[in-house]
């Protein structure tokens, strides 16, 4: 079918793109489906195998396809992972952060919301492997300083967001921590952040352990109102 003056405006490619992505998002195309090839592609859309070329490599781009040599090789429609998922999301709200159109505020506010029940939830159905990752996770502040103990925060709320089971929590909260992390001066944390996040994470350890699901929403509730107030005021400091 080829692509006509009725297609969304853009370059042709964008139009095909388009239009494969919408047949992989409906599910008409599921993950592991070999797409037509190049020739294939062209002939039913009407178009020129560059552009064919061209739309596959945006979608390669986007993680919905992946393309491999050989005899039998060809497209692929992706399988999803969080992290891809989560990475596209974060360049999102990165993006929004930096053209101001989202504050430290709003993205607590959202951090509450899936972050306080999320804790009941990693109480109730962890494993032991789980609280294993999560002492890794722990660190002691006074040791620990940069990069180090940014990355064991982050790791520590990931495992608390897969110990619920729900890959979806994983793929929505983690970018709000992450450009939290990075976008609002984390280099200008407040004396003793890094040991009140410390005591925080080592009290939700023991309640998570203890698989009391009441006290981790209690503690995690609290963590973040710890958190908001920093990024508050790392926000004003980055902002001179």
């Amino acid at each position: 079918m080829p692509v006509t003056s009725a297609e969304p405006a853009g370059p042709a490619y964008a139009v095909l793109a388009g239009r494969i992505r919408a047949r992989i998002v409906s599910g008409e195309l599921t993950p592991g489906d070999r797409l037509p090839n190049e020739q294939e592609l062209s002939a039913e859309f009407g178009v020129g195998r560059s552009t064919v070329r061209e739309a596959l490599r945006s979608l390669t781009s986007e993680h919905l396809i992946e393309t491999t040599r050989g005899v039998s090789g060809g497209s692929f429609v992706s399988v999803p992972t969080p992290a891809h998922l989560s990475a596209h999301l974060e360049t999102g709200v990165a993006l929004m952060a930096a053209a101001e159109r989202v504050t430290v505020e709003q993205l607590m506010t959202t951090r509450h919301l899936l972050e306080v029940p999320a804790a009941g939830e990693a109480a109730l159905h962890r494993t032991d492997e789980h609280l294993e990752d999560l002492r890794r996770a722990e660190f002691d502040p006074q040791r620990a300083s940069g990069p180090e103990t940014y990355s064991a925060n982050q790791d520590f709320h990931l495992v608390l967001l897969r110990a619920t089971g729900n890959p979806l929590l994983e793929v929505i909260t983690a970018p709000l921590f992450r450009v939290l992390s990075t976008r609002f001066g984390r280099d200008h944390a407040p004396d003793g952040f890094w040991a009140c996040v410390a005591d925080d994470h080592a009290e939700l350890h023991d309640l998570v352990a203890a698989r009391d699901a009441d006290g981790a929403v209690v503690a995690m509730r609290r963590h973040l109102d710890h958190l908001t107030g920093a990024y508050r005021q790392m926000d004003r400091l980055s902002r001179g």
